[in-house]
């Protein structure tokens, strides 16, 4: 049950860099698509100062139980089951959101959902951390970033690697506002935005 993502094994260490700051101020994260569960793991044993809650879609639920049980961290919860399409959103609000590696596997009408959703749940100030890669202006960052859109959409037509510039109307869509673009390993990249009062925008 238990599955074990190299990636993650990777960019842990990076992406705990950025969040010790982000997240510094936050005490409630929301974890959106946590995969394996490795993430979720590793970022609550390293910032006991959050309560991490994890969530995905039922199947994923078991490797992420069994990172979380062999973990006995009490800052962290069981995953809740998410699919950012629907209409039940978790009620409570937060102050910070994560997620990585998930926009350019969703469709483009799913990455809208997830935004909109982020921009309900945030409080004030609250923060969301997007990890993964993204094209600028419509171009490609590295040669290996079109080689990865091209094995995605061959997969799949309706995922692909996101361009900034569309994710950014997304989230001033929902009230947020571009806090910092993180250079990380391997040609991806960290996005933060803050919720605002005054952000928001027409989509």
């Amino acid at each position: 049950m238990k599955q074990f993502s190299e990636a993650c094994e990777q960019n842990k260490s990076p992406i705990l860099a950025v969040l010790r700051e982000a997240f510094r101020d936050a005490r409630c994260i929301l974890e959106i698509g946590s995969g394996t569960g490795q993430h979720a793991v590793h970022f609550a044993r390293h910032l006991p100062h959050l309560h991490w809650q994890p969530s995905d879609r039922p199947e994923n639920h078991a490797s992420i139980n069994a990172w979380i049980g062999e973990s006995s961290l009490a800052n962290l919860s069981p995953p809740l089951e998410l699919d950012v399409t629907a209409e039940d959103w978790p009620q409570q609000a937060f102050d910070g959101v994560f997620s990585a590696n998930t926009a350019h596997i969703m469709n483009w009408p799913a990455v809208r959902c997830m935004f909109a959703g982020i921009g309900r749940l945030l409080v004030d100030d609250g923060v969301f951390c997007l990890y993964g890669p993204f094209n600028y202006h419509n171009a490609y960052t590295s040669p290996s970033n079109a080689r990865f859109d091209d094995w995605l959409r061959s997969r799949d037509p309706e995922s692909g690697v996101r361009n900034f510039e569309d994710l950014d109307a997304l989230a001033r869509a929902a009230g947020m506002q571009l806090q910092a673009d993180y250079e990380m390993p391997v040609n991806n990249r960290l996005l933060v935005w803050v919720k605002r009062q005054d952000t928001k925008q027409p989509p």
